[in-house]
């Protein structure tokens, strides 16, 4: 349980670190991009700005524990065992979900697909350092 635990944090905080790098990137490569985030859809209240931050934490907990009850079926290198987790997390969890955000919202394709790359980059970092902390 204390790998669990401990992996999740070292995860969360890299992925805290990973959002917010994220969001400045968007910022300034795709600033209509970013635009689009002030559409009365997105809730802007700073009394939330608490659950973005607690996000990536929350993430890497169920990652952490999805990584425990998994690895043994993932075989290869540190690196093919790291991508494989967050590919499978990818594909299972994060794709069907912005099919469902795509088709049931009036969000942009553009918008779904970096939600996409980032959940993507997210299971990937973190399969990487349950790999390295939690072989």
């Amino acid at each position: 349980m204390k790998k669990i635990l401990v992996s999740a944090l070292v995860a969360g905080i890299v992925l805290l670190i990973l959002s917010i790098v994220g969001l400045y990137i968007t910022i300034w490569f795709l600033p209509g991009l970013a635009l689009q985030y002030f559409d009365p859809a997105f809730d802007m209240q700073s009394s939330k700005i608490m659950i973005y931050y607690l996000h990536p934490f929350i993430i890497s907990l169920a990652l952490s524990w999805f990584w425990s009850r998994f690895k043994g079926v993932l075989t290869g290198s540190f690196f093919t065992r790291g991508i494989e987790f967050g590919l499978i997390y990818a594909l299972i969890a994060t794709f069907p979900m912005m099919w469902l955000i795509y088709s049931a919202m009036n969000i942009s394709l553009e918008m779904i697909s970096t939600w996409f790359v980032l959940a993507l980059l997210q299971g990937l970092i973190a399969g990487l350092v349950f790999e390295k902390m939690n072989p």
